[in-house]
């Protein structure tokens, strides 16, 4: 519990390597993640060789967590599944959406497994949600079969920094009882009060020339096109890939 509270996203981390048998006990870890039906649709692809984070890096923009000794690609993996069922008189259907949105779960469920499996061994953890950005080259790099998808990847090592707490909204504002209660302007207000009057929100919207917090999420961040323009590559992969028999 206390590891759970305390956690950080590492982003500069030691030129350490991580034992193998370590990682692997990580990973047992990670394998017993809950998971649909038990079939297990997802991958993880270990990268630790350098040449290899580095061919990766600029799928992840270069920033300093993709330099990280241990790289893992989670991913949604209908490939071994289907060729299972194929070798046992099954015939699969498994080439749609909803087949990727259940590997997408059972994948990301087994990545948080990791993490806490990685921080509770005193390594550091950052995801990188730019995968999805450039799966298309991830794909490629990591030599991908049709079937299988990457989806997020996780960077872990020794730390070589101790950034502090991240700021979350309350409790209150994630929590609904029994049933969904909408947020009136008031509401709103009070919800994200702390977060707008903190000092880094302030250095933010200095560097950023923006008036508020929320214009540096939809101006600079996370921005319309950059949303539709993910989304249009991210869609086109997951046909290549054959999750778009609807």
């Amino acid at each position: 519990m206390e590891n759970l509270l305390a956690h950080r996203s590492i982003r500069v981390y030691k030129n350490k390597p991580v034992d193998q048998q370590l990682i692997n006990e990580i990973l047992e870890a990670g394998i017993r993640a809950s998971n649909t039906g038990n079939m297990q649709v997802y991958s993880i692809v270990i990268s630790t060789l350098p040449e290899l984070i580095e061919r990766l890096a600029p799928c992840h923009f270069n920033q300093p967590a993709s330099k990280a000794p241990v790289q893992l690609t989670f991913c949604v993996d209908f490939n071994r599944f289907t060729k299972w069922c194929k070798q046992r008189k099954a015939e699969p259907s498994y080439d749609n959406f909803l087949a990727f949105f259940t590997g997408a779960t059972d994948a990301l469920l087994a990545a948080q497994n990791v993490c806490i499996a990685a921080e509770s061994k005193g390594l550091g953890i950052c995801y990188l949600g730019t995968t999805v950005y450039n799966a298309e080259k991830i794909i490629e790099i990591l030599e991908l079969p049709t079937g299988v998808v990457p989806i997020v990847t996780l960077v872990m090592g020794y730390p070589d920094e101790q950034p502090g707490l991240t700021d979350r909204l309350p409790l209150e504002a994630v929590v609904h009882n029994e049933t969904y209660h909408d947020y009136s302007e008031d509401a709103i207000n009070r919800l994200y009060a702390e977060k707008e009057s903190s000092s880094l929100t302030k250095e933010l919207l200095e560097i950023n020339k923006k008036e508020t917090l929320a214009q540096i999420f939809t101006d600079n961040r996370y921005s319309k096109k950059l949303f539709v323009d993910v989304s249009r590559t991210y869609l086109e992969v997951l046909k290549k890939q054959g999750f778009m028999n609807q």
